[in-house]
This record gives C-alpha cells, structure tokens and sequence, in this order.
C-alpha cells in the first residue's frame, strides 16, 4: 500500500510539473517593431501594437533593439509622462541596444525613449497587459543590466546654441562644467550635424569617416552612460576645424555625501565645569578645591 501511495505521489508531481511548465512556455516574446526596431517612426508602434489582434499577458517579454548610441528603453510611470515624453522620474531605463522586458504586472505599461526628439516623432510604446489565470505567476525579472540615474541637462553652448561661433567656445564652455553618468547633452541648431568620433586623434584631425553615432535632428539629447572622454565634431567641411567641436569628460555618479552624528553639545553648570577639571587636574589641586568646596557649603 505505501509503496502505491509513493507511485501516486511521483505521478502527480510529474504531471503538476509538466503543468507548470507549460504555462511558462506558452509565454510569448513580441520584438518591439518587427524589422523596424526601436526607432523613431511616426504611429509606428501604435500600429505594432494593434497589427493581428495582438494580446500581452503577464510572462510575456518585449524585445527592444536599438542603437544604444542614439537611444535607449525608458520605463515610464503613466499615460501622461508617455504622452509629454518626460523622462525625468522613470521607474527603469534600459540601454544594452538589446533589452528584454518581461511584464510581471496586469495594466498599462509605457515606453518611451529619453532622446526627447525621437520621441517627439513617435518613438514610444503603449501596451495593455491582461492576466490569464491559466498561467502561472512567472519570478520577477532580474533587474536592468544597467539603470542609469537621472541627471542634468546640459544645453551644448547655452544660447548659443551648436553653430560656428568661436575657435575656443566650445572648450570654455565644457571646462567650466562637471558632467556625470546620467546627464544628457542637448545639441540644437539649425543647419548642421553631430557626429560622435571614437578618440582624440578623430578630434584633433576632424574626421568624421569612422563615427561612434551620427545625430541630425536639430534637437538631439545625448545621454552620458558610461565615465570617460566624449568627442563631438560636425562633418561639415571647415566647420569643425573653426572650433565646432566638443570634447567632455564624464565622471562617475556621484555619491550621496553622508555627515557623521556629531554629539550635541551639553551645557554644563559652573559646578559641574569645576567638578570635571578637578577631575584632570592634580592632587594638590584637588585637595585645595575640595577644601574650598567645604568651605562655600558650610557657610
């Protein structure tokens, strides 16, 4: 009879685990665009979303690939922050160039890109998430490979703007700030282009033929992601060599700076002063202040 019992017991966890499993391989993985990718494209990803009736349930995964350059995958908290494109408060950013998003929670979840411009033009990602109760829960998702703080702007020659204007403009300019991991750099202009160039050599010499990215907006937002020297030059002939040309050293984030708990400061009676220096100072000392001390008491 028990060794029945034991049988029965191996067979309903086979079947319960082969259940489970199930469950978890019905889960779909949708690439966000199909061949488009994540990129700027005008209702593209509204269309994506509806195009063949599509359902996103809890366990599902987005697939978002991108240039990491150019881009990136914020995570947004509401419909309101999605419409604006506001990026300042997001509850996840991601920028490997291939991120895979699981959606753990029924509701609505948005999408956008912190390359303002872009998402002006339509990169952003509304999905309505549904919970099939015939699936199992699936573990929460590792965490982003890399969540990126959210830091300042900068605004590339303030009024400026990024346009020929001085042969040394752009080094003042940069030396006067201190940029960190996580803030952004704001190229706006008119007639021109930002290429991103690999080193000083690229720099010093103004070559554009081997760029890291190229922004040609008029509004680009470039994300500082990593410590290190960033080179900015534009392609156009004798532009760059007049001084169009921007080099920043980024440092790491900064840390939160924490102050040690002083002791409060005690206010100590006249008596008390003279008790603790009786204290440190010598014997002959103290027995002078005690006899002292008798004498005020006895009076």
């Amino acid at each position: 009879m028990a060794i029945r019992t034991r049988i029965f017991s191996f067979v309903f966890v086979m079947i319960m685990s082969f259940m489970f499993l199930s469950g978890y391989s019905s889960a779909k993985i949708y690439k966000v665009g199909d061949s488009e990718g994540w990129t700027a494209k005008d209702d593209v990803y509204y269309a994506w979303a509806n195009t063949d009736h599509k359902e996103f349930h809890v366990g599902d995964s987005l697939v978002f690939e991108y240039d990491p350059n150019i881009n990136d995958v914020t995570h947004v908290s509401g419909a309101l922050e999605y419409e604006f494109c506001d990026y300042s408060s997001p509850k996840a950013v991601y920028n490997t160039g291939h991120d895979v998003v699981t959606l753990t929670e029924p509701g609505f979840h948005y999408f956008i890109t912190s390359n303002q411009a872009q998402c002006v033009l339509g990169q952003k990602l509304e999905v309505l998430v549904i919970h099939d109760p015939s699936r199992p829960v699936p573990p929460p998702p590792p965490p982003p490979s890399k969540i990126l703080p959210v830091g300042n702007t900068y605004k590339v020659g303030d009024s400026e703007g990024w346009r020929v204007y001085d042969s040394d403009f752009y080094n003042r300019w940069s030396e006067e700030k201190q940029f960190h991991v996580g803030d952004s750099l704001l190229f706006e202009y008119v007639s021109n282009d930002v290429y991103e160039i690999m080193g000083d050599l690229e720099f010093m010499t103004c070559d554009p033929t081997s760029p890291v990215a190229v922004h040609k907006t008029g509004h680009d937002l470039v994300r500082l992601t990593e410590p290190g020297v960033r080179y900015f030059i534009t392609s156009h002939s004798g532009y760059c060599e007049a001084g169009l040309r921007l080099r920043v050293m980024v440092g790491p984030q900064p840390k939160a700076v924490t102050f040690p708990n002083f002791p409060k400061k005690v206010d100590l009676s006249a008596m008390e002063r003279l008790n603790n220096w009786l204290k440190t100072s010598n014997p002959i000392i103290n027995q002078l202040g005690a006899i002292c001390c008798l004498f005020l008491l006895s009076r």
